[in-house]
């Protein structure tokens, strides 16, 4: 017997489209539902956008779910757009009936996002190699991460994720790209072909800046990272004025000459009243590869020293939350794309990473922001 409507509408509630990671059944995706007497069923889906890139994953994972279906014999696909009336309603669902979005979402009170915004005082430290394995890890365990490349100058986390399509613009709103189910943004997924360089000012990133942060759709994200370029430039500023509530991230390597510039970049918590959640010390060791002994490639206590020194200029404990050995896999996985807490999870390195990711996911005891639900009592 061919399957029933019910059955097909329960199938196609399993498909989850890959840019807003929704049913499509409950994005008004499904046009329509035709089912014949000999088992062939026919499905009109519609596509946000003329010329989606996602459009093959929406057709191979709308066939397969259909197809598991008992007495189905074929199944029969037609692709349509979405009008511009039926966008303006997705994205009135989307982001209720206020329409278009202008306020940072992570700012608001009811938001439960925690965000980290990652820094460092120089380049080179490999600040992006973290927060790419950092924001993999929280992903493979489950967690909602999305990850905005703030370096503009400098950007490279669509490399290191394989992060290789672009944005899709649904009216207003602006669908990231989703690599290795994390959520990113760049500013070069939206340059011309080629390596060109971006030729900015202060008020230009700032907009950038903003734009990543309130145009993009983000859904309910467990975690943000912000991967910041070095130093306390008018990136780190904005990101203090644009998202106040965000905790820094300070990465640095063991020398002392990285470890003073990165004391200076954390030290601007003092002055934006931000909370600083730790720092991070890359490549902290070569393990030796005849023996049991680490060698010290860059010194050693560069990220206690910058731990130490950031809890007496705040007057809070800023801990020191992990030591990354030095691991030729995790250079060449950034160039491949392909994070080592993925492709290797037991790996020191790599090990490392999950463990600093598992304290950053677990949420502090402070209410703040939270809603309780009280109400007075007459």
């Amino acid at each position: 017997m061919a399957p029933t409507q019910e059955q097909v509408t329960a199938a196609l509630a399993t498909v989850i489209d890959p840019e807003i990671r929704r049913p499509i059944t409950d994005l008004g995706m499904v046009k329509s539902i035709d089912i014949a007497p000999d088992g062939v069923v026919r499905v009109g889906v519609y596509l946000t956008v003329a010329g989606c890139p996602m459009k093959d994953t929406i057709r191979r994972d709308v066939t397969a779910s259909i197809t598991a279906l008992d007495g189905v014999t074929g199944v029969e696909i037609e692709l349509d757009v979405m009008s511009t009336e039926q966008r303006k309603t997705l994205q009135t669902k989307l982001r209720g009936d206020r329409g278009p979005e202008k306020e940072i979402p992570f700012n608001q009170p009811g938001s439960l996002t925690r965000v980290f915004a990652v820094a460092s005082g120089k380049g080179g430290v490999g600040k992006s190699s973290v927060t790419v394995n950092l924001a993999a890890a929280m992903a493979a365990s489950g967690l909602k991460v999305g990850i905005v490349d703030a370096d503009i100058y400098g950007h490279s986390i669509p490399r290191m994720l394989g992060a290789s399509d672009r944005p899709t613009k649904v009216e207003d709103m602006i669908m990231p790209p989703v690599a290795h189910d994390i959520k990113v943004i760049s500013v070069g997924m939206f340059k011309p072909e080629g390596n060109s360089a971006v030729v900015w000012r202060g008020p230009m990133l700032d907009r950038a800046l903003h734009q990543f942060l309130a145009d993009v759709y983000w859904g309910d994200l467990d975690v943000l990272l912000l991967d910041l370029p070095p130093g306390t430039g008018d990136i780190a500023i904005s990101v203090a004025q644009r998202l106040p509530s965000a905790e820094i991230l300070v990465v640095t390597t063991p020398q002392m000459a990285a470890a003073e510039v990165a004391e200076r970049a954390g030290s601007i918590a003092a002055q934006t009243h931000q909370q600083i959640a730790g720092v991070i010390e890359n490549m902290a060791w070569l393990p030796c590869p005849h023996c049991d002994e680490r060698i010290a490639v860059f010194g050693e206590g560069g990220g206690q020293t910058v731990a130490d020194a950031l809890t007496r200029t705040l007057g809070t404990r800023v801990p020191l939350l992990g030591q990354v050995p030095i691991d030729l896999r995790l250079r060449e996985g950034g160039d491949e794309g392909k994070p080592l807490v993925l492709t290797d999870p037991d790996s020191p390195a790599a090990a490392e990473l999950r463990s600093i990711a598992t304290t950053l996911s677990k949420r502090s005891s402070s209410m703040k922001g939270l809603r309780l639900g009280l109400s007075p009592n007459r």
